[in-house]
């Protein structure tokens, strides 16, 4: 008897209170105060950091080319990453349940995978304003100019608002079935792109300085 009840206490759920409530894993307080410190600061970093080129490239007209206006794009879509969407998902992640409502969760899981999918359409602008830039030098200022740059970041982003809050518009998302198999209180079912977000810009950083390489 002693077992079973050492057993049913060291079992956790989001809302003590209610019968569909999700399990929650509950973490040492040492670890889970080390990963706060640590995570939060790398959130600081992020905000500061790309709130600086924003500033920078903003306020000096010298600046004011297709190749920073890309950055200026990018550092815009990791500000608000930094800002909006990595703080829930610190404190999703480290208390291990939603506290936040499925409302909120809906927003920003379609916040995520926009802001994600712009970053992402930015470091490829990015790869191939590299590439025109080394390949083609004396067609460059032709083909890519500050017009040029701005419809495609205005088309980057239209598409990564389609991509993020379409999935909530259309009743039969991946999403939805996920929410109606997994329907316990205290759940976010995010579709995580971080990960993969991580992985995509370490390739295209690559690839942008491929072209380099090769030349010299």
């Amino acid at each position: 008897m002693k077992t079973n009840q050492s057993e049913t206490e060291s079992v956790h759920y989001c809302f003590e209170s209610s019968n569909t409530s999700c399990l929650k894993l509950v973490y040492p307080i040492t670890i889970r105060a080390s990963l706060y410190v640590l995570l939060g600061a790398t959130i600081l970093l992020t905000v500061l950091g790309n709130l600086l080129v924003i500033v920078t490239i903003s306020h000096s007209k010298q600046l004011h080319t297709p190749t920073n206006y890309l950055i200026l794009s990018l550092a815009v879509s990791d500000f608000l990453l930094g800002a909006v969407v990595m703080p829930p998902s610190l404190i999703r992640s480290l208390e291990t349940c939603w506290y936040l409502g499925d409302w909120f969760c809906k927003i920003h899981t379609s916040v995520e995978t926009s802001l994600t999918a712009a970053s992402i359409f930015m470091l490829y602008l990015i790869s191939v304003e590299r590439y025109v830039a080394v390949s083609r030098p004396l067609l460059y200022h032709t083909l890519i100019t500050t017009h040029v740059a701005k419809c495609m970041i205005l088309i980057c982003w239209v598409l990564s608002a389609l991509i993020g809050f379409g999935m909530e518009l259309n009743s039969l998302t991946i999403q939805d079935v996920y929410l109606t198999q997994l329907n316990c209180e205290g759940r976010c079912t995010l579709i995580t792109v971080i990960f993969i977000y991580c992985a995509v810009k370490t390739f295209i950083y690559s690839s942008i300085h491929f072209p380099y390489v090769i030349r010299i």
